[in-house]
């Protein structure tokens, strides 16, 4: 298309004509565009940033792209920069704190282009002019549904709109679910967004079907899989579980909203954290037994999710894991099994689970009959995936659709491509495909008669290696049982069992049965204990050996290649060659907008979809109307009656749903006004800075500066920054030494969260940065902020501080008067929430002089030190404060000896005793070389 001032075509590729309209009304006017999934939002973006690329003299930024996003777009603009052949195209500079200095990046901003810079960098270049916002071209802001009032993009896009009048402002969302939640959700984000335009783009959109509906469409074939009686029995087990714990939680906070708390929305992927956010504000007032069953219906919803990604030897073994994770070890009186597990329908899971993998009735006495052979034997059964046959099929029906029905005109490469769900059912598909057509040797003894016809395309090579590996791995997994159960309880949102570690100790048991004494078992043909435990039959060792000597592979087996895992490369050069495309099969898992990446790249003429998937089918609409000359064909699989199919269909019905309330709201919704900055009346700003302390002969002073606050860059990560911009003070990001805001020459303040306030204590990092605040500063103060979301008290924390001192339930409440105690001069103030901290900021600096952020930033240091010196990256830096032994007057040290925390890792204990000492090299090498399996 010719541009805007007319002197040199941008050439775009954008051939649908919905992508075109959008185009012309990003470039004409600043607008919020959501898009349906799939309908190639990247490409929009990076056609539009190509548009200004391509002019030169231009500085863009854009705002909340992850990794894979900047490699894409970076990409993009080199592929469309050749197209163009423009001179001054630059392509894309991803701006980060581990590859660029100050200095770079204030050199790079000057010379102009596109940059990528993460959320945390910008904000802080832009208060301190080292970007300054006059001289931005644009802002282009990603993933626009995270924007909320409080996050660090809509901070930089307010500092955008208040220095910056004339430049644009794009922002992009193809996840439309976020912004129907809350009152009022589209002109909320579009006030947080500085913006007063949505521009929406559902699949039904009259424009968006013609582009994709008026030209060829792509051949579909949907097959129905017909799930085994063993899957569906555990599919219905689980969803009865399911619903019981609804229930449960139904009848255990009636005061909640639960309208979304349903069989049908547990399968939206954000169901755990929609119960967690409801239940949030009052989870410390919560029942042990309630915060266990939200935690088993993420167990839940993985099992669900499991039994049709996972073969039947993974699935059971997964189950073993959550048992032991979840009950108590033999032997144990504890009585805080999850209560899912008292369900009959449990025992089906897991009875259900076990015999789509071997079968056989347990015997106890292990005797050996006239045979010489075990009575109580095993028999593999290893269970297929129904849509492994059905995959060989296809592959079949591919090879000799191409072989017959040459296709003569057709720029497609003639690959083969299977999409699915993640990296691990594509290695199941790949290892089914590289060994179905082994025959392994099998004892007819412990085999039924296998059908003829399945005897030319099996896994059963490969269910008998996966349950070789099974049983081996089981003998070991005894060891760590027992650990798991102890980390779940802790894992149990932090916490362990509030009724002691000795469960009901001098109380009944929940339930009026008698406990077996000793923990001992019931019978052995019993699947429930005696106090109602879910009582699982475990084999003995010579049932497990006879199992595993008859699934040993044979010599034919041993001497397979497919047994060679580790290939050494050898004779890489004498048999190296490149594949030809039309005998590729392509196995990749679903990446997003990646797979519209993929689909150009590889120009498949087949796509086998294992897994379905909305988002890809559109990806394939759009590829399939971008492209006269490319046939495509889709086989669309999915199990016919399963939660995948529900789940599938739940997706789509929700997103259109969501569209619907968009166009709804955006038809009614007033005109959105845009404060470009609050104007202040010149007599409140000067009434807000006027000293009235004139006590002891002093004078009534004012001053004309607004009020200042000396901010550590690393609390950029939290929202309290923003609220200060929002309160008219001004925002100077130092790297600080000493304390994390500084309100004037005497007064500094620790901010520390509750749940940082327990690490700090624990490791005594707080006690070191009280003394160095007292040192330097005649005010020190210690803030302690709460979540907004949460009550303002302690007892949410109580159960963390329990780990630490068990014995002792006020332990944060104790060690906070020892902090006192050791220093009295340092005040300790409550917030509960960053507003009001904002506002007792705000109170903190009436009548106080303004902070000198050189004297601030200095303060600390080391003489002769700079605080550019200083800046390393923070991550490591803070996951490296929490090893025990690392103080903040060691860590310095160790930040300048070693590269990175693999190093630390590594270092002996020699080697820490002569860099941070002794006793804190001790803790440190233990800490790095504890065993997992010790207690």
């Amino acid at each position: 298309m010719p541009a805007e001032n007319g002197e040199s075509p941008v050439k775009l590729s954008l051939p649908l004509e919905y992508q075109q309209d959008l185009f012309n009304e990003l470039r004409s006017d600043d607008e919020l565009a959501i898009l349906a999934r799939g309908l190639g939002l990247l490409r929009i973006v990076t056609n539009f940033l190509h548009s200004y690329d391509v002019a030169g003299n231009s500085l863009i930024v854009v705002v909340g792209a992850d990794e894979r996003e900047n490699g894409w777009i970076g990409e993009a603009l080199a592929e469309h920069a050749a197209v163009s052949q423009s001179p001054v195209a630059r392509g894309l500079n991803v701006v980060k704190t581990d590859v660029m200095s100050v200095g770079t990046r204030e050199k790079m901003y000057l010379q102009g282009g596109i940059f990528s810079i993460t959320s945390q960098i910008l904000v802080v270049d832009l208060l301190s002019k080292l970007l300054d916002p006059a001289t931005v071209t644009g802002l282009v802001v990603l993933h626009a549904e995270r924007v909320i009032a409080t996050s660090l993009e809509a901070f930089i896009v307010r500092i955008y709109r208040q220095m910056n009048k004339v430049g644009f402002l794009k922002a992009f969302s193809d996840n439309p679910e976020p912004f129907t939640t809350g009152f009022a959700p589209l002109a909320s984000m579009l006030r947080n967004l500085f913006l007063r335009k949505s521009s929406l783009w559902p699949r039904f959109h009259v424009t968006v079907a013609k582009s994709l509906e008026g030209r060829r469409r792509a051949e579909v074939v949907e097959l129905e899989v017909p799930m085994t009686e063993g899957m569906k029995d555990i599919q219905n087990a689980i969803l009865e579980c399911v619903e019981v714990s609804i229930g449960e939680l139904r009848k255990a906070n009636s005061g909640i909203e639960m309208d979304d708390w349903s069989t049908d929305s547990v399968l939206h992927k954000s169901f755990d954290a929609i119960i967690k956010r409801q239940l949030d504000p009052v989870w410390h007032r919560l029942s042990y037994r309630t915060r266990q069953i939200v935690n088993d219906l993420t167990v839940l919803r993985s099992v669900l999710h499991s039994l049709l990604t996972y073969d039947a030897v993974s699935f059971n073994r997964y189950l073993d894991t959550i048992l032991a994770a979840h009950s108590p070890p033999p032997g144990s009186t504890r009585q805080n099994q999850s209560p899912w597990l008292f369900l009959d329908a449990a025992n089906v899971i897991f009875q259900t689970a076990k015999r789509r993998v071997y079968f056989g009735k347990a015997d106890d006495t292990g005797s050996l009959d006239e045979t010489n052979k075990l009575s109580g034997n095993l028999r593999p059964v290893l269970e297929e995936q129904p849509k492994w046959a059905l995959l060989a099929e296809i592959l079949e029906e591919i090879e000799k659709d191409v072989y017959f029905n040459p296709v003569t005109r057709d720029d497609s490469s003639g690959t083969t491509l299977i999409m699915c769900t993640d990296q691990g059912t594509s290695r199941q598909i790949r290892q089914y495909l590289e060994t179905m057509f082994i025959q392994a040797e099998t004892n007819c003894e412990n085999l039924d008669d296998a059908d003829e016809s399945q005897l030319a395309r099996s896994a059963s090579f490969m269910m008998r290696r996966k349950l070789r590996s099974y049983l081996n791995w089981k003998q070991d997994f005894v060891k760590v049982s027992a650990s798991l159960f102890a980390e779940n309880q802790k894992a149990l949102n932090g916490i362990s069992d509030p009724r002691g570690t000795n469960g009901y100790r001098g109380k009944a048991p929940l339930n009026k049965r008698r406990r077996v004494r000793g923990g001992s078992v019931a019978a052995v043909g019993s699947t429930r204990t005696l106090n109602g435990n879910l009582n699982i039959v475990e084999e003995k060792a010579f049932q497990v050996a006879s199992l595993l000597a008859d699934v040993q592979p044979k010599e034919l087996d041993a001497t397979d290649k497919y047994e060679v895992t580790v290939d050494n490369l050898d004779d890489m050069e004498d048999h190296f060659e490149l594949y030809e495309m039309d005998d590729l099969v392509i196995i990749h898992p679903y990446e997003g907008d990646m797979d519209e990446h993929i689909l150009e790249e590889v120009k498949p003429r087949y796509v086998i979809m294992y897994e379905p998937d909305a988002a890809f089918i559109r990806r394939v609409e759009v590829y399939r109307s971008s492209h006269h000359d490319r046939n495509v064909r889709v086989y669309f699989m999915y199990y016919a009656g399963s939660v995948e199919e529900q789940r599938y269909l739940s997706a789509v019905r929700k997103e259109k749903d969501a569209f619907t309330r968009l166009i709804k709201e955006k038809g009614s919704m007033a005109v959105t006004l845009t404060l470009d900055g609050r104007p202040d009346d010149p007599q409140e700003q000067f009434l807000r800075t006027v000293n009235t302390r004139i006590a002891g002969g002093g004078r009534l002073a004012a001053t004309a500066e607004p009020p200042r606050v000396v901010v550590d860059v690393r609390e950029f990560r939290s929202s309290l920054p923003s609220l200060l911009h929002g309160r008219n003070m001004v925002v100077v990001p130092c790297m600080l030494t000493v304390a994390d805001y500084v309100l004037s020459p005497h007064i500094c303040i620790e901010r520390k969260s509750v749940r940082d306030l327990i690490s700090s204590f624990k490791n005594g990092r707080l006690f070191n940065q009280a003394e160095t605040m007292l040192q330097h500063y005649k005010y020190p103060m210690l803030l302690i902020e709460f979540d907004q979301n949460k009550s303002f008290t302690l007892d949410p924390f109580a159960d963390l501080t329990a780990v630490a001192s068990s014995t002792n339930p006020s332990d944060l409440q104790s060690k906070l008067v020892l902090l006192t105690l050791a220093f009295p001069r340092l005040k300790v103030i409550w917030s509960s929430s960053p507003y009001q901290t904002a506002e007792i900021f705000e109170e903190l600096k009436k009548n106080q002089e303004e902070p000198d952020p050189i004297r601030a930033s200095q303060i600390g240091l080391n003489l002769g030190e700079s605080p550019e010196e200083q800046t390393f990256n923070q991550t490591p830096q803070d996951m490296l404060r929490a090893v025990p032994g690392i103080t903040a007057k060691n860590m310095a040290r160790v930040v300048l000896e070693v590269g990175n925390l693999m190093d630390v890792a590594n270092l002996g204990e020699e080697e820490l005793d002569i860099c941070i000492g002794k006793e804190a090299g001790r803790q440190v090498f233990r800490f790095f070389n504890r065993s997992v399996f010790d207690d």
